[in-house]
């Protein structure tokens, strides 16, 4: 690839991407972190609404820019979806308007300018983080509140129209190998690349030997993983004698509840993403199942990079390049079984080759995928 420092470029962000404590904020920071180590300068465009701005962000950025995001309910009843409806600003589109810069807009949430006439001969390339009309059906599937669940399922149906914006992008960094073939499918026309997901992690970097417990971990308001929590407690360690911990902040009444029914079961909220790590490193295996197959999972390139034996179900791992590396294991009975054959076994320093070779060159390493964004973005 040709060289690209001193070159520009606009990001259009969701959310403010710090602190970088779940996925998209995590992809997002580190991508930002990846493009400074390659020259390039990055005029960040940032949706304010739950978070604050941060000297960090100056300190990584050449330039920001905070737009308040609208989130009356009266959005609710617009054609567009909500998550882009909340988001259309006209003060984004006349920054935007300033230079010829490439734009990189994250999300189809961060898409209300995308269409726009005044930037049809601009370079825009769209990073895509999940098949969004998949996922949010998906959310609705696990929704126990009918209100929101409704949300889901009518947002859903928005927001599968409205992926026909990706028509005015010149490419898309598809977070996914399975998300890459959906979107061949429906747009032949545009250049679709695989960008897989940016993260914290440069080296691998495990403990051989073994640890004590099992762990879960993740954002436990996120109803899949409220959902992912209750499963291993109800079906797989509540006929285990063996700890297992769960780590995530704002856990449900039902997972607290649930939880302190069992002896074996540790339920760890408030929790730093510091403390998340520290436990990922010292867990023998770190249990992920998913029920949404879509994107790549954050943290299972956390469990893989810095965790010992990984136990997934097919969902968390298929069609990510990551198989090799994981542990299957999908009804009940499989998980149980593969829990005890795990605690049975050290996790070895051939191993820890094995993750190196796979996770710190190529597919999955920041490196390699800031090259392949450039690459849509400049050349």
């Amino acid at each position: 690839m040709a060289n690209i420092s001193d070159r520009q470029l606009h990001l259009v962000s969701f959310d403010i991407p710090y602190p970088a404590n779940y996925g998209g904020a995590i992809d997002i920071f580190y991508k930002l972190e990846s493009l400074k180590k390659q020259g390039i300068k990055v005029h960040l465009h940032c949706y304010q609404y739950d978070r604050s701005p941060n000297v960090i962000l100056d300190n990584l950025c050449e330039s920001v820019h905070y737009y308040k995001r609208d989130l009356s309910l009266m959005h609710l009843f617009s054609p567009l979806p909500f998550i882009v409806k909340t988001r259309s600003n006209v003060s984004l589109l006349e920054v935007l308007s300033r230079d010829n810069y490439p734009i990189l807009y994250e999300g189809l949430h961060s898409c209300a300018t995308l269409s726009d006439a005044s930037l049809s001969e601009r370079r825009k390339i769209v990073r895509t983080h999940n098949v969004e009309h998949e996922y949010y059906k998906s959310l609705g599937d696990v929704e126990k509140n009918p209100f929101k669940r409704q949300y889901f399922y009518r947002e859903a149906a928005k927001l599968e129209k409205y992926e026909n914006v990706l028509t005015h992008a010149k490419g898309v960094a598809a977070i996914s190998i399975k998300d890459k073939s959906h979107l061949l499918a429906k747009f032949p026309g545009v250049e679709i690349e695989t960008v897989s997901a940016f993260h914290p992690f440069n080296k691998v970097n495990i403990m051989p030997g073994r640890g004590e417990f099992a762990l879960y971990h993740g954002s436990l308001e996120v109803g899949e993983n409220n959902k992912a929590a209750l499963f291993l407690i109800r079906e797989i360690f509540n006929k285990l004698d063996i700890p297992l911990k769960i780590a995530g902040n704002k856990p449900s009444r039902e997972l607290i509840a649930t939880a302190s029914q069992y002896r074996n079961v540790e339920l760890i909220s408030d929790v730093s993403t510091d403390k998340i790590y520290e436990l990922i490193r010292a867990a023998h295996v770190n249990v992920l199942p998913t029920f949404q197959a879509t994107g790549i999972k954050l943290k299972l390139l956390a469990a893989l990079f810095t965790g010992r034996h990984c136990l997934v179900n097919q969902p968390m791992v298929d069609k990510t390049g990551l198989e090799s590396l994981c542990h299957v294991g999908n009804s009940p009975e499989e998980m149980q079984a593969q829990v005890l054959r795990l605690l049975g076994k050290d996790f070895t320093t051939e191993e820890i080759e094995q993750r190196t070779a796979v996770l710190e060159s190529g597919f999955f390493s920041n490196a390699y995928n800031v090259e392949k964004l450039g690459a849509l973005l400049f050349d």
